[in-house]
């Protein structure tokens, strides 16, 4: 019997109708029958997944081999069964709920048998609002897991050759419900010659089930902790402590220790709490180096840190607070800057004040988060015109730094998502125009009151506070958040200008001043004229 190029493995467990175009996609492959094998376990399914598997089995028995077994919890089982079965040079792994483009097989392998590569990554998009990590597919091109993004995209939906998982024994851990795939995936790619990545075509779609009942989604926490602790604790044995584990690690801090510290965590039952808060913590003091922590953004740093000193009360606290009010404001002390978190500087909780530091992270998005409109109005002193604008912004400590002024033209595209920028180091920073006062604001954060003088020039400007954080500076649009505009006025005497107050399409505060202009027709042209030859006589 010819050994087919590859062996696809599908485990299943109540996916119809999410199977039939998994299937589909599979007897579609370009790269024909003779040079494939499926190998499908049935793990239980209550639905009507095991005959649909049947009917493909007898409609292309040369191609299916398919096996039922009773439900053993998780992908593992079912996916080591398989291998046990598996007769292809290479083996594929594709989700049940999944499908492949048309081409995916015969392109993996070509690259595979091209390249030498003992794992092939092909580019995997989601679909129904599944969300797949994107940056590793920058082009073709071969990687390590210490030199691209493949940390972030480490489920076992690759092509893998067949003897590299033989040689060293590579099975599923069966007695995790989620995160199976990762101690598989990691050793695969630790040990592997050559990985190779395919970004030009899109080989895989990842599903996301309208009833989002994917096994992922419904693990609680202490199952996801006890997981990634089996995962952290595998990689570690693989991968000796320095750059290259704090590479795979970065992911797992970055995805699932941070979920397991979410809005949901003080929903928890204290008890649930204190597990999850003691595992994170042991994580935290086992692998999260200087680097990792450094590298970490001041949020979730924060977090990791809390859990690791035990204080409990404190994490809930600070991600209830962050839940319902937003970050906290930053505590400004010269070039340093610090997010005032429950636990700051507390010697009860005794956390290094190094973790609430901002350091070097862009915090663009929680600055504008913290910044909103109290009020603005119009001031005149003689000639004299001002806009007077009052805000709250989320700093504390030193605001000396603080500019509110008006700025000509659009902020940048790359702005529009976090709704403020960090500037670059050599660009220029307006000069503070009028006055300036701070006081503190009893919800926390500082009431800045600013007096920009007007000219009577014609222009459309957007009202921006400026400010140094942690030795950067960012320009922050100030947001009206529905506080009324004061009415337009007449401003000037011998050059008469209309001066307004508007919130623009983006929610920000624009101030224009346009000349008037007369009349040339109508009643109010004459009313005009007839005034003017009163005057002369």
């Amino acid at each position: 019997m010819t050994t087919p190029d590859v062996t696809v493995v599908v485990a299943v467990y109540n996916t119809m109708p999410y199977l039939t175009e998994c299937l589909d996609s599979l007897v579609g492959q370009s790269i024909g029958h003779e040079r494939l094998q499926v190998v499908a376990v049935d793990d239980g399914s209550t639905d009507d997944s095991g005959k649909e598997l049947d009917r493909y089995a007898q409609r292309y028995p040369d191609v299916f081999t398919v096996v039922h077994q009773p439900n053993s919890g998780g992908p593992a089982a079912p996916s080591n069964r398989a291998l046990d079965l598996a007769t292809g040079r290479f083996v594929y792994f594709i989700g049940s709920d999944d499908h492949l483009g048309e081409e995916a097989l015969e392109r993996m392998v070509a690259c595979a048998d091209a390249n030498e590569s003992d794992v092939v990554v092909g580019k995997m998009v989601g679909t129904n609002g599944r969300y797949v990590h994107q940056k590793l597919y920058t082009g073709n091109r071969d990687v390590t897991l210490d030199d691209s993004e493949l940390p972030y995209t480490l489920a076992n939906t690759k092509l893998f050759r067949r003897e590299l998982v033989e040689k060293h024994g590579l099975r599923f851990p069966e007695d995790m419900p989620v995160g199976s795939d990762q101690p598989f995936t990691i050793e695969a790619c630790v040990r592997a010659r050559k990985i190779s990545v395919i970004s030009d075509y899109t080989c895989y779609y990842a599903v996301k089930r309208g009833d989002a009942s994917n096994i992922t989604y419904r693990a609680n926490h202490l199952a996801r902790l006890r997981c990634v602790q089996r995962i952290m604790e595998h990689t570690a044995a693989l991968i000796p402590a320095g750059p290259r584990r704090d590479a795979v690690f970065k992911r797992h801090f970055d995805w699932e220790l941070t979920k397991l510290l979410q809005k949901d965590f003080p929903t928890l039952d204290a008890g649930t709490r204190r597990q999850v808060c003691e595992g994170v913590g042991a994580l935290v003091d086992a692998y999260f180096t200087d680097g990792l922590r450094d590298g970490t953004g001041v949020k979730r740093r924060v977090r990791f840190g809390l859990a690791r000193s035990g204080a409990v009360d404190e994490l809930t606290r600070a991600i209830a607070q962050e839940t319902e009010h937003g970050a906290p404001p930053f505590l400004l002390e010269g070039d340093r800057a610090f997010a005032s978190y429950p636990g700051f500087r507390d010697a009860a909780v005794g956390l290094d004040e190094r973790y609430y530091e901002v350091l070097g992270e862009s915090v663009a998005g929680r600055l504008s988060a913290g910044t909103r409109l109290e009020s603005a109005d119009w001031e005149q002193e003689g000639t004299d015109f001002a806009c007077v604008v009052r805000l709250r912004a989320g700093i504390t400590g030193d605001t000396s730094s603080a500019v509110v002024a008006l700025a000509q033209g659009a902020m940048p595209q790359s702005a529009d998502k976090p709704g403020a920028r960090k500037l670059p180091a050599d660009a220029q920073r307006p000069e503070r125009g009028g006055t300036l006062t701070a006081e503190a604001a009893k919800d926390g954060g500082t009431l800045l009151t600013a007096r920009i003088p007007l000219a009577l020039t014609p222009t459309k400007r957007g009202a921006r506070l400026y400010v140094d954080v942690a030795g950067s500076t960012y320009e922050i649009p100030i947001r009206t958040e529905g506080q009324p505009m004061p009415l337009a006025r007449r401003w000037g005497s011998t050059d008469p200008h209309r001066v307004a107050a508007n919130t623009n399409t983006k929610g920000r505060l624009v101030i224009t001043t346009a000349p008037l202009r007369e009349p040339k027709s109508g009643v109010g042209a004459r009313l005009r004229r007839t005034l003017s030859r009163s005057k002369r006589k």
